[in-house]
C-alpha cells in the first residue's frame, strides 16, 4: 500500500520538472497564493530581521561566555525586559538557535569544512588564550579538555554565519512585500524571480567572523578563507532546515529499538517542506515558535484572509504554517533555478538531458513532502 502510495506521488511529481521547464514554480501561480506567500514573507521579513541581530549579536559579545543568561537581550537589560522575557512577551529567539543548531549539527558546505581545518585551530587557540589570560581556571580546563572550547567557538561561527544569511533574507523578503504594494509582483513566477535575483546578487558576499577582545580584534573567520553567502551558508540552510531538520519531540521515538528515526542524517525527513502543520501549536515543536512569533506581524490583508477562514483564528498557526510551507517552496524553487547546471527553458538537447537529471534528483526528495499538498 505505501509502495503503491509513493509510486502514485513519484507519477504526480513528473509534473513538476515539465512546470519548471516552461519557467513556472513548484508552487501553483493563482491571486491567492500570491497574497499568502507576499504576506507570510512580509511577517517572516521582520522576524528575520529580530533573529539575525540577535544572533550576531550573541556571536559578537557572549564569545566564549560559558552561561550566557541575558543573551536575548541584545545588551539592553532592564527590570522591565526581564518581565517582558519571563511572560513570553518577545521574539522566541529559542527558534533561531534551533535552526542554528540544526544547520550545525547537520554541517555541509564551506563553512563546516573550515572549522575543522589547521587555520581555524590556530586562529581560535589565540583567541582562547587572549580572553583567558589571567584566568588559570579556566586555562586549567582548556589544557585538560582541549577540544571543549574550540567547539563552543565553531557554535559561535555558526551563530554569526547564520545571522549573515538571514540578514540577506530578511532584506529580499521586506523588499518583495514593498514591491508587492506598488503594484509590481503579481504573479508567484515574480516572487520566485526576485528572490533569485536577491540571491544571485549576494551570492558571492563574505560570509566573516570576528571578536574583540580586550580592545583587539581576533579574526575567526577571516575574508581570505573564501567564504560566501550562497554555497557556504545558503545551500547548507536549505538542506538542514528545508529538508533534513531533526525529528520532533513528543512526535517520534527516540529509543533505538523503536526504529523511529532513520539511522543515516541524509534520510532525515523533518525539514520546513515536510512537516505536517497539524501539530504545530504543541508543545515541543519547535516551528511553533516561528509561527507564534510572525502572527505579531501579519499584514492587515492576509490576517482578513484567516479571519474569514472556515475556523477563523481558532486554527491560526495552521493557517499560518500552511501558506509558510507554501512560501518554502516558491524560495526552494529559486535555489533549484539558481543552482540548475543551465537554464531551465534552455532548447539545447544536451542541456536539456543534464537539467532533467538535475531536476529528477530534485524530484525524489519531494515524494514525502507536502508539495502535492500545497497544491491542492
Amino acid at each position: 500500500m505505501v509502495s503503491t502510495k509513493i509510486d502514485q506521488s513519484k507519477h504526480s511529481l513528473a509534473a513538476f520538472i515539465y512546470r519548471l521547464e516552461k519557467g513556472e514554480a513548484l508552487l501553483k501561480d493563482s491571486p491567492e497564493n500570491v497574497t499568502e506567500v507576499v504576506g507570510i514573507l512580509k511577517s517572516y521579513g521582520v522576524v528575520l530581521d529580530a533573529y539575525s541581530r540577535n544572533l550576531i549579536y550573541i556571536a559578537d559579545n557572549q564569545f566564549l561566555v560559558l552561561f550566557p543568561f541575558f543573551k536575548y537581550f541584545n545588551g539592553k537589560i532592564s527590570f522591565q525586559q526581564l518581565l517582558k522575557h519571563w511572560w513570553h512577551d518577545r521574539i522566541n529567539f529559542e527558534y533561531a538557535e534551533y535552526c542554528m543548531k540544526t544547520m550545525f549539527w547537520h554541517g555541509g558546505g564551506g563553512l563546516d569544512n573550515y572549522l575543522d581545518s589547521p587555520e581555524f585551530d590556530h586562529l581560535v587557540e589565540k583567541a582562547i588564550q587572549a580572553k583567558l589570560k589571567g584566568n588559570i581556571l579556566m586555562l586549567g580546563l582548556h589544557k585538560a579538555f582541549p577540544n571543549f572550547l574550540p567547539e563552543q567557538v565553531r557554535q559561535s561561527a555558526y551563530y554569526s554565519g547564520l545571522g549573515q544569511f538571514w540578514r540577506v533574507m530578511a532584506d529580499i523578503f521586506l523588499s518583495l512585500s514593498d514591491r508587492y504594494d506598488r503594484g509590481e509582483i503579481k504573479t508567484i513566477p515574480q516572487v520566485v524571480q526576485h528572490i533569485l535575483d536577491g540571491l544571485v546578487a549576494d551570492a558571492n558576499r563574505p560570509i566573516t567572523y570576528q571578536v574583540k577582545i580586550k580592545n583587539q580584534i581576533y579574526e575567526i573567520i577571516p575574508k581570505s578563507v573564501g567564504l560566501t553567502f550562497l554555497m557556504d551558508t545558503a545551500v547548507p540552510y536549505v538542506e538542514a532546515v528545508f529538508f533534513r531538520g531533526t525529528p520532533f519531540l513528543g512526535t517520534v521515538s527516540y529509543n533505538a529499538q523503536a526504529y523511529q528515526i532513520p539511522y543515516d542524517q541524509a534520510m532525515f525527513t523533518y525539514g520546513a517542506l515536510y512537516a505536517d502543520p497539524l501539530p504545530v501549536g504543541g508543545a515541543g515543536i519547535p516551528p511553533t515558535l516561528l509561527m507564534q512569533d510572525m502572527r505579531h506581524f501579519l499584514p492587515e490583508y492576509l490576517h482578513d484572509i484567516y479571519r474569514k477562514s472556515f475556523r477563523q483564528e481558532d486554527d491560526l498557526l495552521v493557517q499560518i504554517c500552511e501558506s509558510f510551507q507554501k512560501s518554502m517552496f516558491c524560495v526552494t524553487t529559486a535555489a533549484i533555478k539558481g543552482l540548475a547546471p543551465y537554464p531551465l527553458d534552455s532548447t539545447d538537447p544536451e542541456q536539456k538531458k543534464a537539467n532533467r537529471i538535475y531536476l529528477e534528483k530534485w524530484m525524489n526528495r519531494f515524494t514525502t513532502s507536502r508539495l502535492v499538498e500545497v497544491n491542492q
